[in-house]
Parts: structure tokens; sequence; C-alpha cells
């Protein structure tokens, strides 16, 4: 599958609107697009899939390694693949925007931000270029796209002033309808606030979409489609149950997760929310989200009951990030309102009115876990605005050898056979292999 990289100078330049752009573009012009994004995001995942109607693929070096990565990409369907990059080019360590393209040998398509410049633009842009070859890094900046753009002169402008070495891949002009509203851990997901249709179809025009089409091609190194590399599981009736919590609550699980965990379980998707009773099930994953807005309807869900007896009676349970606080004592949310949750894991958790943690982080199991057994390491990535108080006595199960964990130094409460932590990690970690060798 042929692809290219939506880079940009910086975060807020527009990359995620010109990667909607450039799905809807391509769509319409007969292309089936994979979308796809760099670094670990569970939102604007949410709006890519939303215009193209299938999941987008994450893809992230620290997360994943190169082959992980290069098969998680292999996992896509369709002819072409737009993958929006994360914050600037060159930033995020390990698995930058500009990493991962070197990684899978895409060009790079660049968002600049054209609102008050012209020839600056072509400048920013071989900027960016020219500085791949000071840090050693082979990246191929194909072209731009003139992000808040008006038509005419300042159009023309811009496009005169690249070189004949960078194209030009068009213009999204300025539209107020384009800005997608954001809270504490970023923009509205795709469903809650889609980009109005008119407004993306008026954007896509303005790109050259055969230009874009043309400049995509096939990704470096073979790669197989497996998840993880260890061999499919073959189905039979003796396959354990899964029960996943899936609604406004808990929705930040990767695709390549439910897909790994339907490969080798039968998975049973149900709404702590909307009040269902957990599922008859072998083990249960409660995957991160915002249950900080839906608290009150969580303190009188069955669900968090159900879950509480399930684990006391030893079912595996594994809860990442909103999934832990959905696991403590109680939630109280940044207004001040306290909510009882599942009472499995000896903590209370409490909104703050900023981020306490935004990382990759790398954890180093004390004790066997559901996720990992005594000794090894898992790679994820934190992001939350919440902290967690925990009992004197409370057992953790990995040290924090990268990020902030729960109390700096620790991650992975763990009771009975249930584990919360604060790491999203993807399957390419092996975490959810080992989880459901656990069941």
């Amino acid at each position: 599958m042929k692809g290219f990289v939506l880079g940009g100078t910086a975060s807020g330049v527009g990359k995620t609107v010109a990667t909607l752009a450039a799905i809807r573009a391509l769509e319409n012009a007969g292309h089936a697009v994979q979308p796809a994004k760099a670094g670990p995001d569970f939102i604007d995942p949410s709006h890519h899939e939303r215009v193209a109607g299938r999941p987008s693929r994450t893809l992230d070096l620290w997360l994943q390694g190169a082959d992980g990565l290069r098969r998680n990409y292999a996992r896509g369907e369709g002819d072409v693949c737009v993958v929006e990059g994360v914050m600037g080019l060159y930033d995020g360590d390990e698995s930058s925007t500009a990493a991962v393209a070197e990684a899978l040998d895409l060009p790079v398509v660049f968002v600049v931000d054209a609102s008050a410049g012209m020839e600056s633009v072509a400048a920013t842009a071989l900027g960016f270029r020219a500085y791949a070859a000071r840090i050693g890094r082979d990246i191929d900046v194909a072209g731009v796209v003139a992000q808040r753009a008006h038509g005419g002169r300042h159009a023309d402008g811009i496009r005169e002033a690249l070189p004949d070495e960078m194209a030009y891949f068009g213009r999204i002009p300025p539209n107020d309808d384009l800005d997608v509203p954001d809270r504490h851990l970023g923009l509205h997901m795709g469903d809650e606030s889609p980009v109005p249709d008119d407004a993306l179809d008026a954007a896509a025009e303005g790109l050259r979409t055969q230009r874009l089409a043309a400049i995509a091609r096939e990704p470096a190194g073979a790669a197989e489609p497996n998840g993880t590399g260890r061999p499919v599981e073959p189905t039979d009736d003796d396959r354990p149950c899964v029960a996943v919590a899936r609604d406004d609550a808990f929705r930040f699980a990767y695709p390549a997760t439910i897909e790994r965990l339907r490969e080798r379980a039968t998975v049973e998707s149900f709404s702590p929310v909307a009040g269902d009773p957990l599922p008859p099930c072998d083990g249960v994953y409660l995957p991160g989200g915002y249950p900080e807005l839906h608290a009150a309807e969580l303190a009188e869900s069955p669900a968090l009951d159900d879950i509480a007896s399930a684990a006391a009676e030893g079912t595996p349970v594994f809860g990442e990030c909103g999934g832990l606080m959905a696991l403590a004592e109680s939630l109280t949310t940044v207004e001040g309102e306290t909510h009882a949750m599942a009472g499995v894991l000896p903590a209370d958790v409490r909104m703050r009115d900023r981020y306490q943690a935004l990382d990759h982080v790398e954890l180093r199991a004390t004790r066997d876990a559901p996720t990992a057994s005594t000794g090894t390491t898992l790679r994820g990535h934190e992001f939350h605005y919440s902290d967690a108080a925990v009992a004197s006595d409370a057992r953790f199960a990995f040290d924090v050898e990268r990020g902030a964990g729960i109390d700096g130094d620790r991650d992975g409460l763990i009771e009975h056979r249930t584990l919360g932590t604060y790491a999203h990690v993807h399957p390419a970690s092996g975490a959810f292999d080992a989880f459901l060798d656990e069941i």
C-alpha cells in the first residue's frame, strides 16, 4: 500500500484538517484511503475514521519498534495511506513524524500555516527540508500544502516561491467551520464534533489530488501483517471470552488491540455508562477514555459492581488510565464531586486543572502481572489530568524507568488478578498476549 506523511511546523498548524481534506479528496477521486496517525493518539484517529470509513492505524516507533510499526502499516486496507504527523516534523524524540517517515521511507507533504506569509512559506519548507541533512535523517520533504491560504495572488505567491524540486499540493482556505472544539485531553472526538461535510468538501477542492496520489509510494522493508509477530491462534469453540468496555467513558483503544484480542479470543463489548451488566467472560479490559465526564452514571452502573465481584473471584481485569480510574475506590471530578467507583484498587482518584503526565513511558515489572512477567519491560505512553492517592499498603507491579506512573516511581496497582495502570500500551508490546495467556 502506497502512502505519504503529512508533517507540519508545529502543533496547531492544521495537520488534522489537512489530513481530513486529503482523505476526502482522494476518496472523491476513487481511491480507497487508509488513514494513520504518527504518535500515540486516540482522538485525531477518530476524525480520520469518520471521514475514511475505516479505523486509523497507529504508527509509533517507541510503542511498536520499527518491525511492529511496519507490521501495523501493512495491516491497513486500501490503495493509499495518509499518515498524519505529530507535533512539528522533528519533535517527539524517538518517534517523531520524521522518524516514522524515515522508518517507512515515505515522502513528507509539509503543512505550513500560510495565513500571514507567501515567500516565507517556501523558506520555511526549505529550512525544514535542509534540517534533515543537518541531523543525518533521510527525509524527503516533497512539497507543501498551504494551510489557511487565500486564493489569487496569495496562492500564486506561495506556489511561485517554491523551488522546482518541491511540489505545490494546493491550499486549504481559512474557514471557521474547520475548527474542531477541544477540551482537556485534546480535540473532541470525531463523532462528537465532526468537521461539517460541506466545509471538508470545500477544503478538499483546494488540494491537487492527482499530485498527492502520484507522490505516494510503497514503504521500505517487507512486513507481515500479523500484529505482533506471534502466530495467529486457530479459532475454535474453546477460545476465552474477553469483555471490553466501549462507550463514551472508555474510548481509547487502539484498533490493533481489538484486532489482536479477536484473533485469540471472543470479544464481548458492553457499556457501563449505559448501565449494561458485565457479560459472562473470562477476562475484562477497560480502556482509557473520559470516566470523569460520566462519573455519576458509572457510580450507578451495575457493571462496576459486577467487575468488582469478578475481580474478587480471580477473573483477570486490566484497566488502562480511565480503566484504572474506574477500578479505584472513588473518582473526584474537577468540580469537586466525588463518586464511588468499583473499589477494586486501593486508590482515590482526583481530576486536576492541568495535565499530570504527558510522555512515552517504559515500565519494568517487579512482580508477575497480567500484562508482563517479572523482569520484563513494557513501553507505552501516558496522558492524564488525574492523580491517584494510594493506600499505604498498595502493591505495585512496575517500576517506572521513564515517565511519571502513579507516584513518580511506580505504576500498575495490582489486587487479586486485577491490574490498573496510567500507561497505555500497544499490542506490539506483547502485553495483550500476556493478558490472554493469563486467562
